[in-house]
């Protein structure tokens, strides 16, 4: 997966006792989220090409392989997977000065550590050949080890999300790009010190602020 600030829409992430807060305390609270929060998320895929054509065929893969071998090397290093999401993905190129596709997946994962997260993803990027491989852990608010907040959304396609870096470069530059679900949700994962510009670029993606869930924790790009 191509290094990013990253918009990433997923299944849903709801917040656990390791707990969520509001985005800004001179802002309204978004809406919190009352399930179990995964202990830590991964998002990756196996693409390698560089494709700048929405229409083209290889972003309707449902990456039915890569799903089950990501789980097969999820649950071989002790960890657990019970779901994972499929992912459209809009980035912006600086080299190629447009929008890049992808299709990737998302993967919910329990039993798992840091150092156990981090040697997981390392094994899926080499493996697949990838750049790097996002990492988000389920954090308090307050934790030492937060560093990042996702923001998850629904009603954005990814036509609109591309609509919307094309139209920003402050964002673009910033936060790269982003990830929609089949079924139009978002995630936004930024770090901390970006959650201003994270909200200003999901209201124009048309996002109800006050409808939206911040969640806290630790990003990684492992590469």
């Amino acid at each position: 997966m191509k290094r990013l600030r990253a918009l990433v829409a997923v299944g849903v992430l709801a917040l656990a006792s390791a707990g969520a807060g509001t985005a800004q305390a001179d802002a309204p609270s978004p809406a919190s989220g009352t399930g179990g929060c995964p202990a830590a998320e991964i998002f990756a895929t196996d693409n390698t090409a560089v494709i700048t054509d929405p229409a083209d065929p290889r972003l309707r893969t449902r990456l039915h392989r890569f799903d089950r071998e990501v789980r097969e090397i999820i649950r071989a290093h002790g960890a657990r997977t019970e779901s994972s999401t499929l992912l459209d993905g809009v980035f912006w190129s600086e080299e190629e000065q447009q929008a890049t596709y992808e299709r990737s997946r998302e993967f919910d994962v329990a039993r798992v550590d840091a150092n156990g997260l981090h040697h997981i993803a390392d094994v899926i990027r080499k493996q697949y050949r990838q750049e790097s491989v996002l990492t988000f852990r389920c954090l308090p608010r307050t934790s030492p080890e937060t560093d990042a907040v996702e923001i998850q959304a629904d009603g954005v396609s990814a036509t609109r999300l591309r609509d919307a870096l094309l139209a920003d470069p402050v964002a673009r530059e910033r936060l790269g790009g982003g990830s929609v679900a089949l079924d139009g949700r978002l995630i936004l994962v930024a770090p901390l010190a970006d959650l201003p510009l994270a909200r200003e670029f999901t209201a124009r993606l048309g996002v109800d602020w006050k409808s939206a869930e911040v969640r806290y924790g630790d990003e990684e790009f492992v590469a």
